[in-house]
Formats: C-alpha cells, sequence, structure tokens
C-alpha cells in the first residue's frame, strides 16, 4: 500500500447523487478526499487553482463526472481537460441518467474509463457487466493509488 494521498474529484450538480455517492464509497470503505464541483467550469478552476478555487493537490486520481450539468456540461469540461497535458491522463468515469448511444460515443472519444448509469449502487453491479467492469477498474484506481 503505498503512502501517496488519493484525492476524489466528484462533478455533480445535483445534491442527492453527491450524497448517494459519498454513501456508497463509505458502505465500501473508500476514504479518500472527495471534491465535490458542481459543474465543469468549477471542476476546471478546482484542478487549475483558478478564478478564487484552491488547487486540488495532488491532483485526483480518479474523477467521477456527471454529463448534464449547467454553465459547462461534463462532456465539454472532459473535452477542455484532455487538452491539457497535465491533466489529460487522469481516468475519468461518465456517471449518468442518460443512457443514450450519441452520449456513450462522445464520452469514448474522450478516452473515459468507464460509464456508469446512474443511481449509483455498488452492491447492485452484478445487473450490469459494463458497470461492474466501470466499477472494478475504479477500485483498482483507487486502490493502487
Amino acid at each position: 500500500m503505498s503512502d501517496k494521498k488519493v484525492n476524489i474529484l466528484l462533478v455533480e450538480d445535483d445534491y442527492l447523487d453527491i450524497m448517494n455517492v459519498e454513501r456508497e464509497l463509505k458502505k465500501i470503505n473508500v476514504n479518500h478526499p472527495i471534491h465535490v464541483a458542481r459543474n465543469g467550469k468549477d471542476a476546471l478552476n478546482m484542478l487549475r487553482g483558478s478564478e478564487g478555487e484552491e488547487r486540488i493537490s495532488p491532483a485526483p486520481s480518479v474523477i467521477l463526472l456527471d454529463i448534464n450539468m449547467p454553465k459547462m456540461n461534463g462532456l465539454e469540461f472532459l473535452a477542455e481537460m484532455r487538452r491539457e497535458p497535465e491533466f489529460s491522463h487522469i481516468p475519468v468515469f461518465i456517471m449518468t441518467t442518460s443512457n443514450e448511444e450519441t452520449d456513450r460515443f462522445a464520452a469514448q472519444k474522450l478516452n473515459v474509463a468507464g460509464y456508469i448509469v446512474k443511481p449509483l449502487t455498488f452492491d447492485s453491479f452484478n445487473k450490469s457487466h459494463s458497470s461492474l467492469d466501470s466499477f472494478s477498474l475504479f477500485l483498482d484506481l483507487v486502490k493502487l493509488n
């Protein structure tokens, strides 16, 4: 086990979804700091330490990202983040209520690590192999860092 600090960035505008993610992570003993941004613009500011936002340090080991948000949606955030060499390597898991193929295709083009349809419940992953695979990869990334 490494002593390296692991940060998680949750980019989500829905308060209930934020509480749900935090609760589900605690249930499976993932106790790393969770930094919450309410839209893509705030998330970029938190990564960069700009526009009055404190910089997340060290940079997040993983990002959980909603697609549908105000100001800057998840796909816009992801495209912008991938253009910055300092952050382009960070694994991103899309969390959304959208099951649209166009959203999945757009997310895959932006090199996402996984795609999870909300509501997020880690004890019901056996219903979806893609969600199970995404969740397993998420846990591996969090525990290896």
